[in-house]
């Protein structure tokens, strides 16, 4: 993160903020002088968070449960920056694919998002605040890829769904745009990616050669909710080495 991107004293909810790129987001908030609420289902997570990062408020939460989230998130705030990080793959071939499985892609990749964003929006417009607003998509919202039906579907929607946002809270100065990663050496990308063969057919599609850090990830998030992209919204920030040009 570069010195000069300053977050003092703006207040900042980050989802699915226990693990990975979420985590690494609230922490980089925090260390930029943001206020920040972390919001994660896994009560673990968030106390060991809460250890590395003392600042830092937790709300523990299941994104799925409507009406939970409404009371814990209304009452947390108002925020001026949401970074709606929290998703899930369930990989499973087209053919293969379970009604239960959909449910949840459907439930914390697109309507979790809808409805936080909806919450964060509502108290940030009530209350005159201008704000930014980061959706974490996938490459695979772009570019279909082979037992990723239900997560490629989910992210193209999410990716749409950014640029309605975009236009309809653009008049209350509320930006949002998307970031699209290509795989991320999280904990668990390194597992998932760790079969030479697997890893090397991606890698081959990619023309910098590698996969993305999570830094990669969190500086772009930063820039998108800081001052430095004041006139960026509804776009789609791909961060995928080259992957959907080759």
């Amino acid at each position: 993160m570069e010195p000069h991107l300053s977050f003092r004293e703006r207040r900042a909810l980050v989802t699915g903020a226990g693990k990975g790129i979420g985590r690494a987001v609230a922490v980089a908030l925090s260390r930029a002088g943001a206020r920040v609420t972390a919001l994660s289902r896994t009560a673990a997570d968030l106390e060991s968070l809460a250890r590395e990062c003392p600042g830092i408020e937790t709300l523990c939460l299941d994104l799925a449960d409507w009406e939970a989230v409404e009371a814990a998130v209304g009452a947390a705030g108002p925020f001026e920056l949401l970074v709606n990080n929290a998703a899930v793959a369930e990989l499973q071939s087209f053919l293969q694919v379970t009604r239960s499985a959909l449910q949840r892609s459907l439930d914390v990749n697109f309507g979790a998002v809808l409805h936080v964003s909806q919450i964060v929006a509502r108290q940030m417009i009530a209350q005159g605040l201008p704000g930014a607003i980061v959706n974490v998509s996938s490459q695979a919202s772009k570019r279909a890829l082979r037992d990723h039906a239900v997560y490629c579907s989910t992210k193209s929607a999410l990716d749409m769904l950014s640029k309605v946002m975009a236009m309809e809270l653009g008049p209350h100065k509320i930006r949002v745009n998307t970031v699209n990663p290509t795989v991320v050496m999280t904990d668990m990308g390194r597992i998932n990616w760790s079969d030479p063969q697997k890893s090397a057919a991606m890698i081959n599609r990619i023309p910098l050669g590698k996969f993305a850090e999570v830094d990669d990830v969190v500086n772009s998030i930063l820039f998108l909710l800081s001052d430095k992209s004041a006139m960026t919204t509804g776009s789609s920030l791909m961060i995928d080495g080259g992957f959907l040009v080759s």
